[in-house]
Order: structure tokens, then sequence, then C-alpha cells
């Protein structure tokens, strides 16, 4: 877990939303910030966290070894740590805190394998352009409902004007950002400038906000062509962008701990690769792809419109995830030609037991269980039998357990806790 705050904090923990940077922090707030960082940097420094560094190491270079456990409360944090909770009054001070603070939590109340990190990480302020559309789409009346598409692409010839994505970076927010964190916090946690770490694939995500997901189903039988050209183009931007962020020293080691694929961490002795040029080459780097936007389609129309497009842009890197929350029970043949695969997410409605069979300890079964165990009436008893099949299943494989999706836990913060006590209890039989 690495100390950071993302604008994606601003809507989770109700944090109104800012454009402006906001200079100072007060010397109450400062002074909060520095003794959380000061009970953050202790938890970090703890023996246990470099052994878990070192768990992940040998569990992603395929070692056998119990199931690694991974909480990632995502939505529910608006209830485990509530924007109505933050002492500070600042703005940024307030995003500072929750993040500290989030990883305090986690560490005192969801005891599952993730690494503390001592440090603070400032992201590189890396804008894309976009496609040359914008997405629209029409909102829900409930504050977290489902909102539908809104395509603005319609006919073939729309996709004349899809260009692809133009990088820049923002030196400016980029050294303000670093020089508040430093002053805050650098003479307690090491603060860190980090570019472009997570590299993933997102085609039929970025494809269906334009033309819309049951048009693309459709197009798949009326207008395949229009549909491979669509991907062609979106590839050819994907590669366009990877070659900006080359040329402009934007992309990142990531091998050390980094979010991967759908759940995973990247602790990694086998990056980056021998023939170190001074340079962070793809080759270096994990990355991952998903298409959970076709959980539904075939096979075949996954091997067609979809995978070749994926593999082609993963082929470049040195280790690869795929898969997210689609069900790729009957595709798994099709996703093992994936070059350098590595993790391979199987999702909570999955076959596990076809699943196991068919990946055997060819690379990492990332399973993620039902994050609805977390509601209504908690049932230990289930939670422990599910665990408890899926690492019977997996027992001749390399397992991860990653609970997310976890949107609410219904006012029960410690499901969390207990949910990870049985998960632990049960991978430690195995």
């Amino acid at each position: 877990m690495f100390l950071e705050w993302s604008p994606w904090q601003w809507e989770n923990c109700g944090l109104a939303p800012r454009t402006a940077f906001e200079e100072g922090v007060s010397p109450a707030d400062r002074a909060y910030l520095r003794e959380l960082a000061r009970q953050v940097a202790e938890i970090a420094h703890l023996p246990i966290m470099e052994e878990r560094r070192a768990m992940w190491r040998r569990h992603n270079r395929l070692e056998r070894m119990r199931p690694m456990v991974l909480v990632f409360p995502e939505g529910a944090w608006r209830e485990l740590l509530p924007g109505s909770a933050m002492r500070c009054e600042g703005h940024r001070a307030r995003a500072y805190e929750w993040s500290l603070r989030q990883a305090l939590y986690h560490h005192q109340h969801i005891h599952d394998d993730t690494v503390i990190e001592p440090y603070w990480v400032v992201r590189k302020q890396v804008q894309l352009s976009g496609w040359g559309l914008e997405p629209r789409r029409r909102p829900s009346a409930e504050p977290t409902g489902a909102w539908a598409f809104d395509p603005v692409i319609h006919t073939p010839e729309d996709l004349d004007r899809l260009r692809a994505p133009v990088v820049t970076v923002d030196e400016v927010a980029t050294q303000r950002e670093l020089g508040l964190a430093h002053e805050l916090l650098g003479d307690i946690v090491d603060v860190t400038l980090r570019g472009v770490g997570v590299i993933s694939f997102h085609l039929m995500a970025e494809y269906t906000a334009l033309r819309g997901l049951e048009q693309v189903m459709i197009d798949m039988l009326d207008a395949p062509d229009m549909l491979h050209r669509a991907m062609a183009i979106l590839e050819e931007g994907h590669r366009q962008t990877l070659a900006q962020y080359q040329a402009l020293d934007l992309l990142q080691p990531n091998h050390d701990g980094e979010y991967h694929s759908s759940g995973g961490v990247t602790y990694s002795d086998e990056l980056p690769q021998s023939g170190d040029t001074g340079r962070v080459r793809l080759r270096d780097l994990w990355a991952s792809a998903e298409a959970q936007e076709m959980a539904q389609v075939s096979p075949r129309m996954h091997a067609e419109f979809i995978l070749p497009y994926e593999k082609r842009l993963l082929a470049p890197f040195g280790l690869n995830g795929y898969g997210c929350c689609e069900d790729l029970s009957r595709k798994m043949a099709d996703v093992l030609t994936i070059p350098s695969l590595r993790r391979l997410s199987i999702a909570p409605f999955a076959d596990v037991e076809r699943c196991a069979e068919q990946l055997g300890d060819r690379c990492i079964y990332s399973w993620k269980p039902m994050p609805t165990d977390l509601v209504g009436a908690f049932d230990e008893a289930h939670v422990r039998d599910s665990i408890r099949r899926t690492c019977e299943a997996t027992r001749d494989g390399i397992v991860e357990i990653i609970l997310k999706d976890t949107h609410t836990c219904e006012g029960h913060p410690e499901r969390f806790t207990r949910w990870t006590e049985i998960a632990q209890g049960v991978v430690a039989e195995f």
C-alpha cells in the first residue's frame, strides 16, 4: 500500500472536489498529519512488512506457498473512514489525513497480506487528451445508481473522428505537490516522485463508452468490420500513447508493489529484465488487460473481436495479467495464449473447479470471492466454506484471494475484520 492521495478519494470519502491547488496547511493540521505519518512509518518498518514483501516475490514467481489474501474495501471506505470523521480543516490536509488514516485502519483492522510502504508517493501530473470524442452518459436519479450509455458513435464514418490521445505533463502542478509533500512529511517518510506505473488496457470499456454496450454486441453480427476497425484504431492509439510515455520518460518501474490486474500486487525479483539501458523498457514492466464488458459473449466472439488486439498490446511487456469481473471459465484456452501471462482473474461467478483444472500452476489463480458475502446476514460458515472450496480446488496452483468490489458493508465495518480472519484461518490449512 502506497501512501498517496488520488482524485477518487474526493467522491469515495465525502471530500468535495477542488480543481485549484490549495497552497497552505494550517499549523494545527500540519501537526496532526505529522503525528499520523509517524505512526504509519513505525508500522511500515515492522518486520512483518518485509516478510510480506518476500512472500509476494515468491508468490509472483510462481513458487508454491499458502494462498495470499488481499482485501480492498473500495466503496465501503465511505463507511469505514467517512469524510465526516476527518479532523483536519483544510481541503488538501484532509486528503493527506484520509490516506494516512486508511493505512492505519488497514493495519489495525484488516489483517490481510497488505504491505504498508514507508514512503509518500507523488504522481507526476500526467494528462491524456482523450480519443477526440467525449463519452456521454445518462445519469441515474439515485446517488450511487447505474448510469446509461448515450452513444456518440453511430456510423462507420464516425470512427474517422477518433484520434490517438496526446500525453502532456503539468510540471508546475507536479512540483507543487512534490514540494508540499516534502514540507509536510519529508523528514518522517520518504517522499518519492513516480511516473506511470499502472499500465492496463481497457479497449472495450473505451469503445462501449462511445458506441454503447448493446450496440457493440449487435455490431458483432451486423457490423463486424466496423467493430474490427474500431478495435484497430484503439490498439494503435494505445501503442502511440506508450511511445509518448517512453519519449517523455514517464514509465515507472512497477515491480515494487504497484496495484496490478484487478487486485494483485507486483513485488518481483524477475523485473527489470537483464540488459539494463538506463531507461525503463516495456519488457521491464507488468501490464494487464481485461474485457469485462464482454462477459456475456461467446468464447468465439471474445477470441475474434477483442483478444487479438489485447495480445499484441501486451506482447512487449515482461509480465502480464488478464481479466477483471468477467467469467473466463469457457475462454481459458484462448486467454492462456497471452504472452508472459502471470496473473489471471477468476471472477466471483466463475466455475472455480473448471478454471483450476485448466490453469494448474501456469500462472496465478487470482480468485475474487463474492463481495455480497458482506451484506445481509453475515454468514461465517458460508464464507468459510466458500474459501475452503476454492482452496481445495486449487491445491496444485498458485492462488491469491482478492476481496474487492465491496461497495458497502451495511454499516458493519467489523465484517471486514472477521472476513479476513476467516480467510487467513482457512488458507493457513493449505
